[in-house]
């Protein structure tokens, strides 16, 4: 009753044209009460009297609510009025996506680019770095058709970037040969600033070389096949080198063996994979002082070699004119020249163990007649009188006060 009282009014004070253009509703048969969207003194809908678009299933929100109504319904024929976003916006709708525009748009604004950006991240190539800025149709070119490449649009680094790895000169990739995987030097948060990962090469970057240009061991933009040597770039670091002289001495090439990618300098040998292994005083010995005359390959190993000197000036006891065997090791030790230890005990007169252990001084105590250790004398110790040796022995047959008789019959140095 309502509404019929509405468009009476509205015929009344419109005139005959108006009230003819009401009799044929705009809107088909749609079964709508006039009221729900227009006044009885303003036939145009106002923000006041508009109608309740949420009870259609499509809510008016952002721009969609500022928009008039012929701006989707053409027609006014509200029936017919298709849902999808590309039905009102196809003039945009040039890409592969399909129709659902909500994928990256909202109704606040068509470019929405956060929204363009969360749907990307859910695709095989996430968005990082500088990517981020990019126009879709900086990757996306469009087709010949004019819709944006957005399936199957490729992923590989070079599909973009080829020019750029074209043009590359410090260093030139192409001449270089380096791969196309771009990833492997560079990030996306800036093309230049460059990184190669020399650690999946036969020759992982350590020590000092981290530190190094890329042009001091790949001169001429060579990097295929660059010699993996340590001599290979230091050569002539080889054939300087004078403490010792590498070339004079015939040194290895193998730098690794005394060297290290710490530093150059300074450089340790490892003895202990030669013929005679360092041990003792001679690990803190300097090179020169075995290798003075520049020989290393095929150095004595003998003892005596290094240690005539001491061997001819030792007089406690004198070595050369007792005639002692130049195989030092018999007495002496790595870790001291002094105090050395004869066998004596086992080979001769226990003076280490047993009674006569610390009654001597040095060996000049027994062997008075340093030219000769086959002579010796037990009176430094024992004196020739009643109280000492004689008492002993008054009833001990044949006995005689003489250090070659004391020795027979006390050969280990025993009373019994």
């Amino acid at each position: 009753m309502r509404s019929l009282l509405l468009l009476a009014a509205l015929l009344l004070s419109t005139g005959p044209a108006r009230a003819q253009d009401a009799t044929r509703s705009p809107h088909g048969r749609l079964a709508l009460p006039c009221a729900d969207c227009h006044a009885a003194d303003r036939w145009r809908p106002t923000k006041v009297n508009r109608f309740e678009h949420a009870r259609t299933g499509f809510a008016l929100t952002g721009a969609h609510a500022q928009t008039g109504c012929r701006g989707c319904h053409t027609t006014l024929d509200f029936r017919r009025t298709p849902g999808a976003c590309s039905a009102c916006h196809a003039d945009v709708h040039r890409s592969e996506l399909g129709a659902d525009c909500a994928q990256c748009h909202t109704t606040r604004t068509f470019l929405d680019r956060s929204g363009m950006v969360r749907a990307h991240q859910l695709t095989r190539f996430p968005l990082t770095g500088t990517h981020l800025g990019v126009d879709c149709e900086t990757c996306h070119s469009p087709t010949a058709q004019g819709r944006l490449r957005f399936v199957n649009t490729p992923t590989e680094c070079i599909q973009c970037h080829g020019e750029a790895y074209r043009l590359a000169k410090a260093p030139d990739h192409v001449a270089g040969g380096f791969p196309a995987t771009c990833e492997q030097c560079h990030s996306t948060a800036s093309w230049p600033g460059a990184r190669f990962n020399h650690a999946v090469t036969r020759f992982p970057l350590t020590g000092a070389h981290r530190a190094l240009t890329c042009e001091q061991c790949h001169a001429g933009g060579v990097f295929r096949g660059t010699v993996a040597t340590c001599v290979g770039c230091h050569q002539a670091d080889y054939d300087a080198t004078s403490s010792p002289g590498h070339r004079a001495a015939a040194f290895p090439t193998d730098c690794t063996a005394c060297h290290n990618t710490a530093a150059w300098v300074p450089a340790s040998f490892d003895h202990s994979g030669t013929d005679f292994p360092l041990t003792g005083a001679h690990r803190a010995v300097a090179c020169q002082a075995c290798h003075g005359d520049g020989v290393y390959n095929g150095k004595s190993t003998a003892c005596v070699a290094c240690h005539q000197v001491e061997y001819d000036g030792t007089t406690d006891p004198n070595h050369r004119s007792a005639g002692f065997a130049t195989g030092c090791t018999d007495c002496h030790t790595t870790i001291t020249w002094e105090g050395a230890t004869f066998d004596h005990d086992a080979s001769f007169f226990p003076i280490y163990s047993g009674r006569h252990r610390g009654e001597w001084a040095s060996c000049s105590t027994c062997h008075t007649t340093t030219s000769s250790f086959q002579s010796f004398t037990c009176f430094s110790c024992h004196e020739h009188s009643r109280a000492e040796t004689d008492g002993h022995h008054g009833d001990v047959g044949g006995y005689r006060y003489d250090s070659q008789a004391c020795y027979s019959c006390h050969p280990r140095g025993t009373s019994d």
